[in-house]
């Protein structure tokens, strides 16, 4: 459609990948990683197998998954209803991690993705914008004109020798058109446990401030770390202020599971006496012992519904052959489905062309490993080239410049994408 800037929709959308994923078993990632222990990792070249057939331009698109609830914040006409889906909104955009523990591809320098979902009334277009340090920029709009989510994003990651962190530097930005709003947050820490031995498992932790700019009420959620016993794995709570830091409404939940809210008054309560009861039920020194070292935490138990609660958010559950996909969503799965139609209109810069992420995808690990090794020989000669004639990288789609609304440095959108000129373009695969 002219409205989209691309000619054709997917009427279905696959439920599988072509090929299940490899085992990691015979592989070890301590071979790799004990030399780097309070590194860096980015600069890090990690074997093909602990990848999933993403990159991670792909992986930053899933925050679009549950788009309806921008929409549900558009179309209100409360501003603390409008925080309660923006709060929504943040927490979901991280719920496809859970249990996600293959890492996605690194983007190429200048590599791109977009994605146009007439059915959840959006398009998007990322590039990634810089290699040291790995940048990557995001935009997306609705499609009735209702609001404009961009960000950048650099994932800091470290290894600790028993789990790596990723901390998601960059500012996520979202504009509601139809209120002349604009909310801005940071995305929470996340950690990846048990690197050496034992079943890999994911937490999120740190606090996410979210801004109404226009207002200046505030959400300020808490991503609670596990804890000694794991009772706190996955929980997230916090509160809506207006600008006079009064607390308007108390948000709890878990960013894999759920989010409500609660009159703030009813959440103290509550939470007065179930510390109360928690402490009656304290176990002995030897009990405690013993839960230090059970190596998982049990995530299995529900979130505990405060009476006077509505429901903010609930995730979709996840496809029945998830587990044999990388753990992925029903949204995920459709993030690199090629349709041939695509063939004369998406970038030859595109994800969906890269090789070595369709080699992995269908089930060829051997030619997956060789073509991501290609492509990283080829990105460095290209640097080196522009090195000897001081010829800088010049982003296509997005530049350099102070976020509009906290002054931060920023990538914003330059503008034109969906114009569709093929002029220029880098030759990265």
């Amino acid at each position: 459609s002219s409205k989209t800037g691309i000619f054709f929709a997917f009427v279905y959308f696959r439920s599988s990948l072509p090929a299940p994923m490899f085992s990691r078993n015979d592989f070890s990632i301590w071979s790799i990683l004990r030399k780097c222990i309070g590194m860096e990792l980015s600069k890090i070249a990690m074997p093909v197998i602990f990848n999933e057939p993403l990159s991670f331009l792909q992986r930053l698109t899933e925050y679009m998954e549950h788009t309806y609830l921008i929409h549900k914040a558009s179309t209100s006409s409360d501003s603390i209803e409008r925080m309660k889906s923006v709060a929504a909104f943040a927490v979901s955009a991280v719920a496809s991690q859970w249990e996600r523990t293959g890492k996605p591809f690194n983007p190429l320098l200048g590599e791109t993705y977009e994605l146009v979902r007439e059915d959840m009334g959006f398009r998007l277009v990322s590039e990634q914008v810089s290699h040291h340090p790995p940048i990557s920029a995001f935009h997306a709009e609705g499609l009735k004109e209702d609001f404009v989510f961009h960000g950048s994003i650099y994932p800091k990651l470290k290894f600790w020798g028993k789990s790596v962190e990723a901390e998601p530097k960059g500012i996520i930005t979202l504009e509601l058109i139809k209120h002349n709003e604009a909310y801005t947050w940071t995305n929470p820490t996340c950690c990846v446990h048990n690197i050496i031995v034992g079943k890999l498992w994911i937490e999120q932790y740190g606090n996410v401030e979210i801004t109404n700019h226009k207002t200046g009420e505030k959400c300020i959620l808490n991503f609670k770390p596990c804890g000694l016993f794991g009772k706190e794995l996955h929980k997230v709570e916090g509160y809506i202020q207006d600008k006079s830091k009064k607390k308007i409404c108390a948000i709890y939940g878990k960013w894999t599971e759920c989010l409500w809210a609660v009159d703030p008054n009813t959440f103290d309560a509550y939470k007065k006496n179930d510390k109360k009861n928690t402490e009656e039920k304290k176990p002995n020194k030897t009990k405690e012992k013993e839960s230090d070292d059970v190596p998982m935490p049990d995530s299995s138990e529900s979130v505990q519904v405060i009476p006077g609660s509505h429901l903010l958010w609930r995730i979709e559950p996840r496809p029945s052959n998830s587990v044999q996909m990388y753990n992925f969503t029903n949204f995920a799965m459709s993030l690199n489905e090629f349709d041939k139609a695509m063939e004369s209109v998406i970038p030859p810069t595109d994800c969906r062309l890269r090789p070595d992420i369709k080699a992995m995808e269908n089930g060829d690990i051997d030619l997956a490993s060789e073509e991501k090794k290609r492509l990283e020989e080829k990105q460095r000669a290209a640097r080196k080239q522009r090195a000897k004639t001081e010829d800088e990288c010049k982003n296509k789609w997005f530049h350099q410049g102070p976020n509009p609304y906290i002054g931060a440095a920023d990538w914003l959108y330059t503008g034109g994408y969906w114009d569709r000129n093929y002029s220029d373009w880098p030759d990265i695969y």
